[in-house]
């Protein structure tokens, strides 16, 4: 296999390919996705195509085939999760202080203490945002106190489509990986352990506990974490994932969670909407047998939808013994 990792919007980008000699050319590909996407809806660049439109998306405005995919997603995820990931909390991040250099940030963080974080205390609920936007066939449109934010779905479109753009031009299998965002497509890996799966560790901080599992080809993992973008504002600690109830962070119950699902578009919506609901997030994942992994602000684990003890391995769409 090949492999390759780097750097873009702050985070760690990686590719692994099942033929050594066409990582190369893959990574091209998928450098070629990501710009195109950061290009239609990047909050942190004045060129991007949003933050173009923005002053004219009132009215309603035309967008690009890339745009208008992202805003599709955005909007399926919105609904696959009743609104729990809303795509217009762009304002709110902004009142917070998130901006481009704080993508990445950890602050330590004292588990024994509790959460180890706090956020100012949320005023009445508000109308979702995500239910006054309007999509057609020609424009759309966004009402004006209303700034789009597509950082997290966009993430996970793209590692979708990296990855089955790789495997359509290349023939090879493929692995992308963008920040917490895993998208498969193609062959998997054939060697020891389970053949044909990607052997991943699931982990979100050094200090947190781990777990290998096995990604059947085709699948997709993403990981959401109130560890890692984290920054104080008005001398509060905050993170980045947001109630968009309230448009502040949503109360940390969980360190992270890691989902399964068939796309990294619907894995990831999972995993954050999980983190917006907190402890109601384990009814809903059982009842709807979403496979997932919990990780409690005191480090314990929990799992539902068949992910598996710890001594055990999971194929998406199924569990294995590791």
């Amino acid at each position: 296999m090949g492999q390759s990792t780097w750097t873009v919007w702050g985070l760690e980008a990686s590719l692994t390919v099942t033929e050594q000699a066409l990582l190369p050319a893959a990574e091209h590909i998928v450098r070629g996705v990501v710009a195109a996407v950061d290009l239609a809806c990047s909050r942190f660049r004045a060129d991007s195509e949003l933050m173009r439109l923005q002053p004219s998306l009132a009215a309603g405005a035309a967008v690009s085939p890339t745009l208008r995919l992202l805003m599709e997603r955005a909007l399926d995820a919105a609904r696959l999760t009743a609104g729990d990931v809303d795509p217009t909390l762009g304002a709110d991040l902004d009142a917070l202080g998130y901006g481009h250099g704080l993508v990445s940030v950890p602050l330590p963080l004292d588990h024994s203490a509790g959460d180890g974080a706090a956020a100012p205390s949320p005023a009445s609920p508000r109308a979702p945002g995500w239910s006054r936007i309007s999509l057609d066939a020609q424009r759309l449109t966004v009402p004006p106190d209303l700034r789009l934010d597509l950082g997290a779905t966009a993430k996970a479109v793209a590692a979708d489509l990296a990855a089955a753009e790789v495997h359509a031009k290349l023939g090879c299998g493929a692995l992308v990986g963008l920040g917490g965002d895993l998208a498969a497509a193609g062959p998997g890996p054939q060697g020891a352990g389970q053949p044909g799966s990607w052997q991943i560790l699931v982990q979100d901080l050094v200090s947190d506990p781990s777990q290998r599992i096995a990604l059947a080809p085709g699948f997709a993992l993403a990981t959401s974490s109130t560890q890692k973008r984290r920054w104080k504002h008005a001398g509060i600690e905050v993170h980045h994932i947001l109630d968009p109830r309230f448009g502040l962070p949503a109360e940390p119950v969980w360190r992270s969670v890691t989902v399964a699902a068939h796309t990294c578009l619907e894995a990831n919506a999972f995993s954050t909407a999980a983190i917006v609901r907190g402890f109601g997030a384990l009814e809903w994942f059982r009842s709807e047998n979403i496979a997932a992994r919990l990780v409690g602000s005191n480090g314990r684990v929990a799992a539902t939808g068949g992910w598996p003890a710890a001594d055990r391995s999971v194929r998406a769409g199924g569990v294995s013994r590791g």
